[in-house]
Parts: C-alpha cells; structure tokens; sequence
C-alpha cells in the first residue's frame, strides 16, 4: 500500500527475521507517520532511509528497545539520510515542526540515525 508519494507501507515492517508486515490496526498510526515524514523528504529534497519503523514486541525486547516504545505502535522511524549527519537532520526537523509543518513528537538523536515519533508531546534527548 502506497503511503504517501515516497513511502510504502513494506518500508516500515518489522527488521526481524519474518519482516513482519505493520498489523492493520496500526495502519492510520503509520499514514500519520509517512505523511510527517513525506514533509522532510520534500524539503531536503532527498531520500529517507527507515532503519526502524514498525517492531513486534519480540523483536523490540531483543533489540533492547523501551518497553513503551513509539515502534510498537507504528509511530517511529529510526532515519538516515545521504547527505544529513543526525545532528542536521534533527535540526530541519525542529525547524519544520515550529512551522506547524511536522507533527510534535519525540525526536532523539543518536550516533548514525535520527528517532522521530508522532507522539502528543514534546520528547528530545
């Protein structure tokens, strides 16, 4: 199922070793988050690499994710990008989110990848 103009929804299955596909009762959970995600890619105007979207809670307990993990739920996307160290990409980010263009939610940044969520509060680190 097609997302948004760059994101399916195959993007966002589970990394583990079945590459679960996100259970239908979280599909409107990962639209909201393509959609935010749909907005950075067209302003740096290249594309997002999803380390992480959707995690089934094995897979999250192995990888040692949180147990209230925003990945449980199919609102959160580890991201890359070719051109944009993490610290940057946070930055757009923020900048977009003042802008009412992206959805407030987490954002966490970590050596190598971005953590963005479409939680209903404010969460950095």
């Amino acid at each position: 199922m097609q997302l948004t103009e760059n994101f399916h929804i195959s993007e966002f299955r589970c990394k583990d070793k079945k590459r679960t596909a996100v259970p239908k009762e979280f599909w409107g959970n990962v639209q909201l988050l393509a959609n935010n995600l749909q907005v950075l890619r067209d302003y740096i105007g290249e594309p997002l690499h999803l380390n992480s979207g959707y995690r089934t809670p094995e897979y999250n307990a192995e990888i040692g994710g949180k147990t209230n993990s925003y990945h449980l739920r199919a609102l959160a996307a580890d991201i890359t990008t070719k051109n944009y160290s993490p610290s940057r990409l946070a930055a757009v980010i923020e900048k977009l989110i003042s802008e009412k263009k992206m959805k407030q939610g987490g954002l966490g940044i970590y050596p190598g990848f971005v953590h963005y969520d479409c939680r209903l509060s404010k969460a950095r680190w």
